[in-house]
């Protein structure tokens, strides 16, 4: 069983299904609205938790209604809650999810107590870190807090895994220097390298800049086709699951989590990793709201086995 430290946002997601998006200006009926447990750091925790992995999260939520919503959400999920902290001067971070029919969204997120905690924050939970297989990162939180995470990480010898989202034009290089790992999408990979990512070609020359940076393990996530790795000289594309989608909002949180609770410390099994990241996201794209659709583990070996 690894154990996975996430570091990152929580937010608490209102969801509002529509037929079509709405044009600028224009006023439109909503088919359905609910609320549900969100961020992608707590996406990334409650997949790899629900895929058999020991974790940890470490974060902020604010004094308020959604904080106790979020907390009592990941309580559940049994994810060790002991690095989060709890802060009386901001609120909750919170998302705004529209869906369509198509399974697209758009997502506006206000940050709050995200955007707050600090390596200070971080420092005081280093046992938590060392005594981790695998440390993950995203963007929807404080970066310095996240760098800060990753120096520990490594000098502890566990392995760090950034995904570069949302995306950010000027990462700091020194964050850059302690990943070993980046899963950025398509979108995220060109606005990282400059390079439109339009085949496998190009999927490799940004692979060589991401490498250039430091980073020993690149995986692009190509949507509907599946993921790209470039590792060791090692490389190629593990197809996606061919499915309905009618929600895409948690999917590459899910592949993340899902595939740092199976991947080997060294890499070696990164094929079959990505492989059951996909087929745990295939799932997940097939369900409505974040966390919600977040498969367990029994379910996900019950689909491989079809």
């Amino acid at each position: 069983m690894n154990t996975v430290t996430v570091i990152g946002s929580i937010n608490l997601d209102r969801t509002i299904r529509v037929e079509n998006m709405p044009k600028p200006g224009e006023t439109i009926h909503t088919k359905e609205i609910f609320s549900a447990g969100g961020g992608k750091g707590a996406n990334q925790a409650v997949a790899a938790q629900r895929s058999g992995a020991n974790t940890h999260f470490i974060g902020a939520v604010g004094d308020d209604a959604a904080g106790k919503t979020m907390l009592d959400l990941l309580t559940q999920e049994k994810i060790n809650l002991a690095g989060i902290t709890k802060m009386t001067n901001q609120s909750t971070g919170q998302a705004y999810v529209t869906v369509d029919d198509a399974g697209e969204n758009q997502i506006m997120i206000h940050g709050g107590a995200n955007m707050a905690f600090t390596p200070a924050d971080v420092e005081a939970h280093r046992d938590i870190i060392e005594t981790s297989d695998f440390v993950v990162a995203q963007f929807e939180s404080a970066v310095d807090s996240t760098v800060e995470a990753f120096k520990i990480a490594q000098a502890a010898g566990v392995r760090t895994i950034l995904n570069p989202a949302p995306a950010m034009e000027k990462v700091p290089a020194e964050l850059l220097a302690v990943t070993d790992m980046i899963v950025p999408n398509e979108t995220e990979t060109e606005t990282l390298t400059g390079i439109a990512i339009t085949d496998e070609v190009s999927m490799l020359k940004a692979s060589a800049a991401l490498h250039a940076l430091g980073i020993s393990a690149v995986i692009i996530t190509i949507g509907s086709k599946g993921a790209f790795y470039d590792i060791d000289g090692r490389h190629g594309i593990v197809p996606a699951f061919k499915v309905e989608a009618v929600d895409t909002t948690s999917a590459g949180d899910t592949f993340i989590g899902a595939m740092s609770s199976v991947l080997n410390k060294d890499f070696s099994n990164l094929e079959d990793a990505i492989r059951y990241g996909n087929r745990a996201s295939s799932i997940a794209v097939q369900r409505f709201g974040a966390q919600p659709s977040i498969p367990y583990k029994n379910e996900i070996t019950a689909a491989e086995g079809k």
